[in-house]
């Protein structure tokens, strides 16, 4: 059952963002990194449609995550990368190509390999201090600050895409972890006085609407092979490093173990690097009218 959750959920998500970033390549330049930028999409019927499949792929996530162990499911959420490559060589009438499909496949199996080597497992400390979730949420919001100045004083689209979408990974690892802070309150002391006593819930609707923005300035700033894997990548490891560092959770670590780590990462960066080159989803976005990499191709 987990597995048809998890795989249930990633091909959720990865429908949620082809179409989600079918719309927002058609917004302004003028409205990246603007919450203009929501509210135009807000008007948009398809862009509500990806919004429903990724609310729909957070819950099966939600449900693979009740029935499986993080080692499991992380890498099976993950697989909605090739979904969504899929889906898009599918909606462009073009066949999905090695490029995109090995690096997906490299992508999540260098995943799953990480977190099992760390094998993340939930602690037994009580709630973190308001000082610590606040420290923590500062460093990340610090951390996406800089990377979105960066990205901003980058004349090229496709790499300002790449940072922008690194920085919503970022927020989005902290989602996921300010999630599971606010359910333990709740759990806790209930949901009125989780709102008055825990920080969690405001961190999680803060990084969610934050990364929502990011997300979609990534996607109208370049194509999908470009702006959706620093986003696959950088969610989960900031997730587990914020669990560990903020909610207790325990992470094995040897010698042998940050070898195979550190190996992870590369492949990782190797599967990202494969998927950039794909020529099927330059196709794609060379057909939608308003992408900005259609124009700039020939600087590349």
């Amino acid at each position: 059952m987990v597995f048809v959750a998890g795989i249930c959920a990633a091909f959720a998500l990865g429908l949620g963002w082809v179409l989600q970033q079918r719309v927002a390549s058609h917004a302004a330049l003028s409205e990246l990194l603007s919450f203009r930028l929501l509210l135009h999409l807000m008007r948009q019927r398809v862009w509500w449609a990806g919004i429903a499949a990724m609310i729909a792929g957070q819950a099966l996530g939600g449900l693979a995550f009740q029935l499986g162990p993080v080692t499991l499911v992380e890498p099976l959420l993950s697989m909605s990368l090739l979904f969504a490559f899929v889906i898009a060589a599918f909606v462009s009438r073009h066949r999905a190509g090695w490029h995109e499909i090995a690096g997906a496949v490299l992508l999540s199996a260098a995943l799953g390999v990480f977190i099992a080597v760390g094998n993340p497992r939930a602690g037994s400390h009580s709630e973190p201090s308001w000082q610590s979730i606040i420290l923590a949420t500062g460093i990340v919001a610090g951390v996406v600050v800089a990377i979105v100045a960066v990205a901003k004083r980058q004349q090229r689209l496709v790499v300002e895409s790449v940072l922008i979408a690194a920085g919503a990974g970022v927020l989005y690892g902290l989602q996921d972890a300010a999630t599971r802070g606010a359910l333990l309150a709740i759990e806790q002391h209930g949901i009125a006085e989780a709102l008055t006593l825990s920080p969690w819930p405001y961190v999680v609707i803060g990084s969610a609407t934050i990364g929502l923005l990011l997300t979609q300035s990534a996607f109208r700033a370049a194509r999908l092979d470009y702006s959706l894997p620093p986003t696959a990548a950088a969610e989960p490891i900031v997730g587990v490093a914020l669990g560990v560092g903020v909610l207790g959770d325990q992470l094995s670590v040897s010698a042998g173990g940050l070898a195979v780590e550190a190996a992870c990462l590369a492949a990782m960066l190797a599967g990202a690097l494969l998927i950039a080159r794909s020529p099927t989803l330059a196709a794609h976005a060379d057909s939608q009218p308003g992408d900005p990499h259609a124009t700039s191709a020939p600087a590349q």
